[in-house]
This record gives C-alpha cells, sequence and structure tokens, in this order.
C-alpha cells in the first residue's frame, strides 16, 4: 500500500505541476500532508516538516546569499568588460559570435539564475546576429545547453535540490564533478565552433568587411533590436516571461549602480569566494554569506542603497529559499512514512541483478527524458531519492546517484517547463518549436558527453 501512495503522490505532484495547476511550492507542501494523512500518519506530520526544515536550511541560506552576491555583482559592473571584451572578439565573423555566445552565457551562469543569464547574452548577442543574417536559434540553442552544463552550479539549483533531497553536501557533490562538467563545456565549445563554421559559410564570410565596426558598438548594449529596449516580446513565448523582463536594460553603461574603482576588489572576492568554496575552506553558506555582506558593505556603504539592491533581487531569493523549505515536507512525509523505503524496494525488484552495480549509469540516463518532461523539482524530489534508496541496496553510493542526475541539465534548459526559456526565446524573437527542434539533438549529446566523461573519470 505505502508503494502505491508514494507513486501516487509523485504522479500527482507531477500532474499538477506540468499542468501547472499548483505552484511548485504549494504541490510541495499540500499534496505531501494530504498523502500524509492518507496513510494514517497526520499526527507525525509537525515532526517530519521541523526534522526536514533543520536540515535543509543550510542550503536554503546558500541559495539566498549566493543569488544576492552575484546579483550585486552584476549590478556593480563585474562582468561588463567580460561581456565588451567578448564582443570585440566577435567582430563580424559568425564562428566568432557563435563561440561568444557560449563562452558569455557560460561566465554569466554563475548567476546561478537562468533568467539573468539568457537576459545578459540575449542583449548583446542579438544585434550582431541580426546584423550578419545569422540563425537566431544557434544563438538561443548555444546559450540554453551552455547554461545548463552551468547550472549544476552548487547555488544554481539541481546540485541544492539533490542534496536537499538525499540530505548531502552540496559539495561533495559538486566538487567531484568538476571534470565531467569542464568536458561538458568543452564539449559545448567544440559545438558552438562547429555550429558557427557553418554560419560563416551559410552567411558567406567574404561579404561581413561590409559591416560597419561602429554601428555593431552602438547597439551592442541594447536589446531585442538595434537601438531597441530589450523586452519580451507581447505574445507567444514571451508572453510568458517573469514581470519586469519588460523593463531590463542589459548591461547599461550609464547604470547608477556600476562601481568601476572597486572593480578590481569585486574581481578578487570572486575568485577568493569560488577558490575557498572548491578548496571547501568554508562551508559553501558560510562563504557566500561573508561574501554578500562583504560585497554590499564595500560598494554600498550607505543603509538604504544596500536596501535598495536586496530588494532588487528579492524575488528570486524569496521564490527559490522558499521552495527550498517547502520541499522540507515534501522530503519528510515521503522519508518518515517510510514510502520512499517500499518503492525503492519495488524499483530493486524490477531492476535486473546485472544492472543493480549500475544504478549511477541508469540514473544519468533516466536524467535526460525525466528532467525534460518534468521540473527538477520532481525529478529531484520526486524519483531521486527512490533511485537512490534502489542504488544503496545494491551498494551504489547516494552521491553517486546525485552526481549522475546532473548530467541531463544541458537538455533541461531548454524543457518547456523552464520558465526562463520562454525568456530566452522571447527576447529572441524565435518560435519555442524551432528551438526545441534545433537545441535537443545537440543538447542531449552534450548530456551524453557529461555522463560518460563522469564514468571515465570513476566519478560515477
Amino acid at each position: 500500500m505505502l508503494t502505491i501512495l508514494g507513486f501516487g503522490m509523485i504522479a500527482t505532484f507531477l500532474v499538477l505541476i506540468m499542468l501547472k495547476k499548483m505552484s511548485p511550492i504549494a504541490a510541495l507542501v499540500l499534496i505531501p500532508a494530504l498523502f500524509c494523512v492518507f496513510v494514517g500518519k497526520g499526527a507525525h506530520l509537525g515532526d517530519y516538516v521541523i526534522k526536514g526544515v533543520g536540515s535543509l536550511a543550510p542550503t536554503a541560506a546558500m541559495l539566498m546569499f549566493a543569488i544576492i552576491y552575484f546579483g550585486v555583482m552584476i549590478d556593480v559592473g563585474l562582468f561588463d568588460p567580460i561581456v565588451r571584451g567578448i564582443l570585440r572578439f566577435c567582430k563580424a565573423d559568425p564562428m566568432r559570435v557563435v563561440v561568444g555566445t557560449a563562452v558569455l552565457a557560460a561566465i554569466v551562469s554563475l548567476d546561478g539564475d537562468g533568467s539573468t543569464t539568457f537576459m545578459i547574452t540575449v542583449s548583446a548577442m542579438y544585434p550582431l546576429y541580426k546584423r550578419l543574417g545569422m540563425s537566431l536559434v544557434v544563438m538561443t540553442g548555444v546559450a540554453a545547453i551552455a547554461n545548463g552544463v552551468m547550472n549544476t552550479l552548487p547555488w544554481g539549483g539541481p546540485t541544492a535540490r539533490a542534496a536537499t533531497a538525499l540530505k548531502l553536501d552540496a559539495s561533495d557533490i559538486f566538487v567531484p564533478m568538476i571534470p565531467a562538467l569542464a568536458t561538458g563545456l568543452v564539449a559545448v565549445l567544440v559545438l558552438s565552433y562547429v555550429l558557427g563554421m557553418r554560419e560563416r559559410r551559410r552567411v558567406d564570410y567574404l561579404s561581413l568587411d561590409k559591416v560597419l565596426e561602429p554601428e555593431t558598438e552602438t547597439v551592442l548594449v541594447g536589446a531585442g533590436g538595434p537601438g531597441e529596449t530589450p523586452r519580451a516580446s507581447g505574445g507567444g513565448a514571451g508572453a510568458d516571461a517573469p514581470e519586469g523582463d519588460d523593463d531590463f536594460q542589459g548591461l547599461d553603461p550609464a547604470r547608477e549602480t556600476l562601481r568601476p574603482k572597486l572593480y578590481w576588489f569585486n574581481a578578487l572576492l570572486t575568485v577568493a569566494l569560488l577558490t575557498s568554496m572548491i578548496m571547501e575552506w568554508l562551508p559553501i553558506p558560510v562563504l557566500f554569506l561573508i561574501g554578500a555582506a562583504l560585497a554590499l558593505t564595500v560598494n554600498f556603504p550607505h543603509i538604504p542603497a544596500q536596501k535598495a539592491r536586496i530588494a532588487a533581487h528579492a524575488d528570486n531569493v524569496v521564490n527559490v529559499s522558499g521552495m527550498v523549505f517547502a520541499a522540507a515536507v515534501f522530503t519528510g512525509v515521503l522519508n518518515g512514512t517510510g514510502m520512499v523505503k517500499h518503492m525503492a524496494d519495488w524499483l530493486v525488484g524490477v531492476v535486473p541483478d546485472s544492472m543493480g552495480s549500475q544504478m549511477g549509469l541508469v540514473t544519468g540516463v533516466l536524467s535526460l527524458p525525466l528532467t525534460y518532461f518534468m521540473s527538477n523539482d520532481g525529478f529531484y524530489f520526486g524519483v531521486v531519492p527512490v533511485l537512490a534508496e534502489a542504488g544503496a541496496a545494491h551498494g551504489v553510493s547516494p552521491l553517486e546517484i546525485a552526481r549522475a542526475s546532473l548530467a541531463g541539465q544541458a537538455l533541461h534548459m531548454s524543457s518547456p517547463l523552464v520558465p526562463a526559456v520562454y525568456v530566452l526565446v522571447g527576447m529572441a524573437k524565435v518560435e519555442f518549436g524551432d528551438h526545441t527542434r534545433f537545441t535537443v539533438k545537440w543538447a542531449a549529446l552534450t548530456c551524453l558527453v557529461v555522463l560518460g566523461s563522469g564514468i571515465l573519470f570513476g566519478i560515477i
């Protein structure tokens, strides 16, 4: 009975999320609470939730202060020289433009927010693609795949969800995966080069000297088109973009939050922060808490300015941290009632003994279709715990399962269930169907490269 109720709870959660009948936060709380009553353990719901909240608090703190930190770094102009350098590198060569798109998307993805990454990337690159007559689906595809690989950062979402669902430390999942993810990034750059060469042949490289350099530079910090304010289109895919995107000004060189005199301080602070994270000198939540506090204090010494910067990024903070704490109910009920164990026992019986020791590979392969056809919430909170329990029965550690579950993220970022992808196609004025047809095959190939590298390096 617990097996049926467990799968029923997960299925109900997934259906309501995919049909957009409930928000992820509401579904993570109400669905498990209801099923906890069905199981007959409603009286223990409070204990399950409190225990879950206690274990998830560090993850929520990490996400909260990472979003504030990188949001402030974008505000003060840390990434502006990088954008300008990439655009100078691109010149009027389609191959360089596509490679530059991948590099820019990967760098900006350090903030862990897909919407921000796509807005900055499209704002900077769209004018070049239009003036050179290049395919816009190449831009959206490369940006989405690069962001998908970088989305595995501990503060990006999937790693935090895996750590939350399996009660692991995010750094224990992410740091060993760096070689595989680096290989994935190399694959993205190789793909960008190939697609760029194809675009160069298509638009005729010899005619590109007709593009005027001064005109190109005047529109680089624009948006949806030359001289226009970046905004999602009023209908179609862009209509689903989050509120506030219409006012996005890209990397406006005259914005009031710029702090050019503090550029090297911010750069060194970011390098020190990332180095400390990789070397595990302090827990990641503590590092970002200190980093955010320093960034705000030094760049915005006046309290009203600090409050304004925090308020500017409050929506992302509330949504992400709220999701983590709501997940305490889902994972708490799933584990506390024993449903996970019963489902895992059933799954162990289904998986042949010959495949039991390969649950890492099984998880990695399943992550491609499952993270595309369902949200990360559904996959990491509903499926990964079951796979981890099944793997444990065959001697596969939860860490291996967690790492393998990250393999499908390059494909996930083009899923119709990802809100950020509508920002991408809306600002680029690309039909979602065209983006999907072009991107899926290349994204799936990148996922397999990451998975294969993880197995080759002995990480999975």
